[in-house]
């Protein structure tokens, strides 16, 4: 191959191919390749033999299971935020042309020993389970300040500071409940873990306010998923790159990254040939001595028959478990789809349960999780590297993306994506908005 290419990207998971896509867009000429014969690497879906072959290597697939072409399992399975970031991704680039969606019927919360729904606004807040009637008018209060809040009005502020002020002074200042504080910190603003509570309070008050918008927008819950599975997400930024030019590579034996005399990169052998570029972007597997482990990630990937008990018979759902509910240092995270997104036949669900491994026993620590699912059909664990670069790739030219973390949401993978843009462009990735209505969900 003679040419030159502005871009190489390496590997089909979902932060690539939005890169490859929004460069592409931009008008960069991008060569995009991937080891595997599929789309999505790590954010694949794959069909029943694909997945026998991954997890149980030899082993036939039971009869009773159906088709291959009925399933399509995600290998980390993440809901979309309906107002989120990743749905501005999809709409700033015309990808939903590609796609169909279907809402996530239900947010839950495990507080109290009990799975119960998030309350997603004020009228909301006063029926819910999770709080006495005092509790709830003050919960309503803190809902119905977020709604109103507006930057250039000091009357909706209530004299709170929210660029000055941490988010525990903004709880203290409702007189919320630490019960309360912990379903608003980590199932509407998903927070990771409790660090961001003297932080300052706009990031969290900008993501609960952003939960109640996404709900309001379809009602039930803030999310939706793909038919099909969320696969199709990468193959999808895939067709946007090559209607842009950009030039797609599956199952490429890429060897080696190739560097000058300088430090920098200057393409990519695969094969016996190299191909020329001025920069490489790629997931942390084609990099490995430019990243650093930073912890594991625990994924039980469960077959069930039946929806997940106290979700009101829902066809999906997500359920966080917070820390401190359970004693421990990270969330567990629950995602339920079934047949009614087409990732399953008929009478089938699909519940992934996550967490960020803590002890030398990660099996034992989603078991809190795997509880609520009620009775199991079959069950496959697997535990992934948490992996971030070591440099930010402006010295070399080789940007490199993060593992996919414990979520089931795709705000933490657009954070990545916005960071990977920065470094490379050296300023913001600047979305144009669409017309809201640009995503349909069924």
């Amino acid at each position: 191959m003679d040419v030159e290419y502005d871009v190489i990207v390496l590997g089909t998971g979902l932060t690539e191919c939005i890169l490859s896509g929004l460069l592409s867009v931009d008008g960069k000429k991008v060569l995009h390749m991937d080891r595997n014969d599929y789309y999505g690497a790590e954010s694949a879906s794959l069909n029943l033999t694909q997945f026998y072959s991954k997890f149980r290597p030899g082993e036939s697939v039971p009869d009773h299971l159906g088709r291959d072409r009925d399933w399509n399992i995600d290998l980390i399975p993440k809901f979309m935020m309906a107002n989120g970031e990743i749905v501005r991704f999809l709409t700033h680039t015309d990808v939903t042309r590609y796609l169909e969606f279907k809402q996530i019927a239900g947010s839950y919360v495990y507080s109290g020993k009990k799975v119960s729904k998030v309350p997603a606004n004020a009228s909301e807040a006063l029926s819910s389970p999770l709080m006495g009637i005092l509790e709830k008018r003050r919960m309503r209060n803190f809902m119905l300040w977020v709604e109103a809040y507006k930057d250039e009005d000091p009357k909706t502020h209530q004299n709170i500071d929210i660029n000055t002020m941490t988010m525990t002074d903004v709880y203290n200042k409702f007189g919320l409940a630490k019960g309360t504080q912990e379903f608003i910190g980590h199932a509407m603003a998903l927070h990771l873990d409790d660090t961001y509570l003297t932080n300052p309070a706009r990031d969290t008050v900008e993501k609960v306010r952003l939960y109640a918008a996404s709900v309001l927008r379809y009602g039930k819950s803030p999310y939706i998923y793909p038919l099909y599975g969320l696969g199709d997400l990468p193959q999808a930024f895939a067709r946007l790159s090559a209607v842009y030019g950009g030039t797609y590579m599956l199952d490429k034996d890429v060897k080696e990254l190739v560097y000058n005399e300088n430090g920098q990169v200057i393409g990519v052998k695969a094969g016996d040939e190299v191909v020329h570029a001025k920069m490489v972007i790629c997931d942390p597997s084609y990099a490995p001595s430019k990243v650093r482990k930073i912890g594991s990630v625990v994924r039980a990937i469960c077959l069930l028959t039946h929806p997940i008990p106290n979700t009101n018979d829902s066809d999906s759902c997500q359920i966080v478990v917070p820390q401190n509910q359970i004693g421990r240092k990270h969330d567990i995270y629950v995602a339920c789809v079934s047949d009614a997104h087409m990732v399953c036949p008929k009478g089938y669900y699909l519940a992934i349960v996550s967490t960020i491994v803590e002890t030398n026993n990660p099996a034992e620590e989603i078991s809190e999780g795997l509880k609520l699912l009620g009775p199991i059909q079959d069950k496959f664990v697997h535990v992934s590297p948490l992996e971030e670069p070591i440099e930010d790739g402006t010295k070399d030219n080789v940007y490199i993306s993060r593992s996919y973390d414990a979520t089931s949401h795709f705000e933490t993978v657009c954070d990545d994506v916005h960071d990977i843009w920065r470094r490379i462009t050296g300023g913001p990735l600047v979305l144009k908005k669409r017309e809201a209505d640009d995503v349909n969900a069924a």
